[in-house]
């Protein structure tokens, strides 16, 4: 049984206050609140086990190796990839669609080439690829979303050509909340012999599935969205497509031989692992990864989509409110505006009450763009959310648009 009181106890940070009032926190979308579990082995890893991987002979060497190691296994699973040197660690997202973007591009994109990006997606998965096409002399293409939130799946045949080389497409927007069905986009870009780059950040927390099942040939997740720590992500890559690209970043760990002659490389996963790799963020992404599944996903989704039909329902009631996304299958992400406020002002003042969204252009100035707005309000809910807080949120809502307008 789920149960959200229990769950909440788990995170410390739900039990302080801000503005002398209780925290209700809806930016986890932004980055979620970790568990006990994840502080406690995350100092645990500092104070006993601390020593840098695969270089050393000694005992705390030898022994933070094989939890590194351990955690890229645990990642596989969760993920669903087949092998586990599919699994890359990095810094996060970012630079996980980055690494694509230059070893990929640098093999396989050139004159009279297109990539395709969605208009939906995080500026994280369209200024690489804008840069990689500019570099190469490629095109960039956009498939556009309707008013809805929905990708216009009926575009797919005039966008994707022969010359199309990689889709770029989120499993699920970080603004809009649409988690949209990529089988057409999939089967699409793989009929003309492209590959298909998808960012997990949102759909690995909410839902996201088997990679090799769903044919995703790149899928890109920063462990800070999915209750773990900041500065480490997951590239997965298929193996045969990563190991005809050359290495992304020269150092230590990535080499086999090196002398001035030449330089050898060692194999995947190490291959795109330069330099010291964040060990004790992976160690404690799995143990983030633990908590998730211990709780149960399917459990979680269940609670969050209850509260995204509250918030929904809720937020609509307010005279001048209007949601953006409003796709038939969405994430619990909820971004709205109020006529007669700004953004900005209706943040503040939710502050005031212990309350805290996002405001801005969420990284996706073309989603606003597309809205004809600059900015909007974003309510993300997590795991530990409750029916109160969201009736706290539109309260706070209703409060606001009293006061500013």
């Amino acid at each position: 049984m789920f149960d959200v009181d229990k769950i909440r106890a788990d995170f410390p940070i739900l039990a302080r206050k801000v503005n002398n009032r209780p925290l209700v926190y809806f930016d986890s979308g932004a980055t979620a609140q970790k568990p006990w579990a994840v502080i406690r082995r995350s100092e645990e890893l500092m104070v006993e086990y601390n020593a840098n991987i695969h270089r050393g002979v000694h005992h705390l060497s030898g022994r933070m190796t094989d939890m590194y190691e351990a955690a890229r296994e645990r990642v596989r699973r969760f993920i669903g990839a087949s092998q586990r040197e599919e699994v890359i660690f990095t810094s996060g997202a970012t630079a996980s669609i980055n690494l694509v973007a230059y070893a990929w591009s640098a093999a396989n994109l050139g004159p009279g080439d297109n990539v395709v990006v969605s208009e939906m997606e995080h500026h994280s998965n369209i200024v690489p690829w804008q840069m990689a096409a500019m570099r190469h002399g490629a095109e960039l293409r956009v498939l556009p979303f309707d008013d809805s939130g929905e990708l216009r799946m009926d575009m797919l045949s005039s966008l994707i050509d022969s010359r199309t080389r990689l889709v770029a497409v989120t499993e699920a927007s970080n603004t809009l909340g649409t988690t949209p069905d990529l089988r057409p986009i999939i089967d699409a870009a793989h009929a003309v012999g492209a590959v298909v780059m998808v960012d997990g950040c949102q759909g690995v927390v909410h839902g996201g599935g088997n990679v090799a099942e769903r044919g995703y040939d790149f899928y890109a997740f920063s462990g800070h969205k999915l209750y773990g720590p900041t500065g480490i992500g997951i590239l997965y890559g298929r193996r045969d497509i990563l190991e005809a690209m050359p290495p992304f970043m020269g150092g230590g760990d990535m080499v086999d031989r090196v002398t001035f002659a030449k330089t050898t490389y060692a194999p995947l996963p190490l291959k795109y692992e330069a330099g010291t790799s964040n060990f004790l963020g992976a160690v404690t992404l799995a143990e983030a990864i633990d908590y998730v599944e211990a709780v149960g996903m399917a459990a979680i989704e269940q609670h969050e989509q209850e509260l995204l039909r509250l918030a929904t329902e809720r937020l609509m009631a307010i005279d001048g409110l209007r949601i953006y996304g409003q796709a038939s299958s969405k994430c619990p992400i909820v971004s709205f505006t109020v006529d007669g406020t700004h953004p900005y002002d209706v943040g503040m003042i939710l502050d005031k009450l212990g309350i805290a969204i996002r405001t801005g252009h969420h990284c996706a100035e073309p989603v606003m763009t597309h809205y004809g707005v600059t900015g909007m309000c974003r309510a993300s809910i997590g795991m530990y959310n409750t029916r109160e807080e969201v009736e706290a949120l539109a309260q706070g809502v209703e409060r606001a648009v009293g006061m500013l307008r």
